[in-house]
C-alpha cells in the first residue's frame, strides 16, 4: 500500500505572502502540512510559527531544507533569493514550489530547471491564478471559437507600493514587472496558448533600474497582437485584468488574479452579451492541491521550470526593450 500519510513542508522565511499561500490552504488541503520554518530572525520565525501553529522552527535555511523529515520546500524569498535557496533544496533531495516569478532572470530560471532534471525533484512555480476553474473557463472560451479567430489579448494589472517595499530594491530583483506584470504576461501566453514576441517596451522610472510602471507591446504570430501594462506607482489604482478579442466578439475578466477576491468574465458576441462567476476554493488552494497530485502522481502541474524559463526569458526581453537590464546582470 502506498504511503498516504500529508507530505510535509518547510517555508523559507516568515513572508507576509506564507498564511493565505501556504498555511490557510493547506488546512483544506488534507494530503499536505505545513511542519517547519526558518527564518534569517529566529525571533520572527516563533513568533510566526506560534501564530500560524507550525510546529517545528529550525535555526537557518540551511536546516530547514537538509531536514530528513520535510518532502516539499516553499520559497516565497524575495526574488534574488529563489535560485540560490531553490537549488540548494533541490540538491539536498527535496521538491520545491517557488514563488513567482521563478528567478531574477533566464539565466538563474535555466539553472534552477536543469538542476531539478538532474535530481529528479520537482520544481513549480506559483503562478497561483492558473489553478482556479476561472482560468480553465477563459481559456475555453477562448480555444472553442466562441470569439471567432483570435486577434488581440490584453492583461494589465496594476497596485500602489509604497517605496519603503522590497520591490524597489534593485538587489533584490525588484520593479513592477517581477511582481506584478509577471502574472499578465503569463496569462496572456496561457489563455490563447501562444508565445509572445516583445515588440517594444517602454517604461517608468523610480530608483536607477526599477520600473515603477511598464507598457509594453506584443507579437504572437498568426495575426494576433498583445499588450500588457502594469504599475506600483503611488498613483496607481487598483486593478486586474485580461481581455481577449476575436473576429466575433470579445471577453473581459475582472480579477483574473485572485478570483477568491471577487471576480466578473463578460462574454460579448453577436448573440448578445452575458456574465459569469465561476465558483471555486481560493486560487492558492487550488495550486497547492495540484502540486500534491503531481507530486503523488495523480495530476500535472504545469507551471513547472520548464515553464518558468519561458516566462523568465519574455519578461528579460520585456526589459532589454525598455532600455533597462534584467534583473541580477
Amino acid at each position: 500500500m502506498p504511503d498516504r500519510r500529508p507530505l510535509r513542508i518547510g517555508t523559507l522565511g516568515a513572508a507576509r505572502i506564507t498564511p493565505n499561500a501556504l498555511i490557510k490552504p493547506a488546512d483544506q488541503v488534507h494530503d499536505a502540512e505545513v511542519s517547519a520554518i526558518a527564518a534569517r530572525d529566529p525571533k520572527r520565525a516563533e513568533e510566526f510559527a506560534h501564530v500560524n501553529k507550525i510546529p517545528r522552527v529550525l535555526p537557518s535555511y540551511e536546516a530547514l531544507i537538509a531536514d530528513p523529515e520535510l518532502e516539499i520546500i516553499y520559497n516565497p524569498l524575495p526574488n534574488s533569493h529563489h535560485a540560490e535557496w531553490t537549488i540548494r533544496a533541490l540538491r539536498a533531495g527535496k521538491h520545491v514550489l517557488c514563488e513567482k516569478p521563478l528567478a531574477s532572470n533566464a539565466a538563474e530560471a535555466e539553472r534552477m530547471a536543469r538542476v531539478a532534471a538532474e535530481t529528479g525533484k520537482f520544481l513549480g512555480e506559483a503562478f497561483h491564478y492558473r489553478y482556479h476553474p476561472l482560468a480553465d473557463r477563459v481559456k475555453a472560451i477562448i480555444s472553442g471559437g466562441e470569439l471567432g479567430k483570435l486577434r488581440y489579448v490584453e492583461g494589465n494589472f496594476t497596485v500602489p507600493i509604497t517605496p519603503d517595499n522590497i520591490r524597489y530594491d534593485w538587489s533584490l530583483a525588484g520593479g513592477a514587472t517581477m511582481d506584478l506584470g509577471c502574472y499578465p504576461l503569463h496569462m496572456i501566453r496561457y489563455f490563447p496558448t501562444m508565445t509572445p514576441r516583445v515588440v517594444r517596451a517602454a517604461a517608468r522610472i523610480g530608483p536607477e533600474n526599477i520600473d515603477i510602471a511598464m507598457d509594453v507591446q506584443m507579437d504572437l504570430g498568426d495575426g494576433v497582437t498583445a499588450r500588457m501594462t502594469c504599475a506600483m506607482a503611488q498613483d496607481s489604482q487598483v486593478m486586474a485584468n485580461f481581455i481577449a478579442r476575436g473576429e466575433r466578439g470579445e471577453i473581459i475578466v475582472f480579477n483574473p488574479v485572485a478570483p477568491q477576491m471577487g471576480h466578473q468574465l463578460t462574454i460579448k458576441t453577436s448573440a448578445g452579451e452575458k456574465q459569469e462567476s465561476v465558483p471555486g476554493d481560493t486560487s492558492y488552494t487550488h495550486q497547492l492541491r495540484a502540486f500534491v497530485a503531481a507530486l503523488r502522481g495523480q495530476g500535472k502541474f504545469p507551471t513547472d521550470g520548464a515553464d518558468g524559463v519561458v516566462g523568465m526569458r519574455i519578461i528579460d526581453d520585456v526589459y532589454r526593450a525598455a532600455g533597462l537590464p534584467p534583473r541580477g546582470t
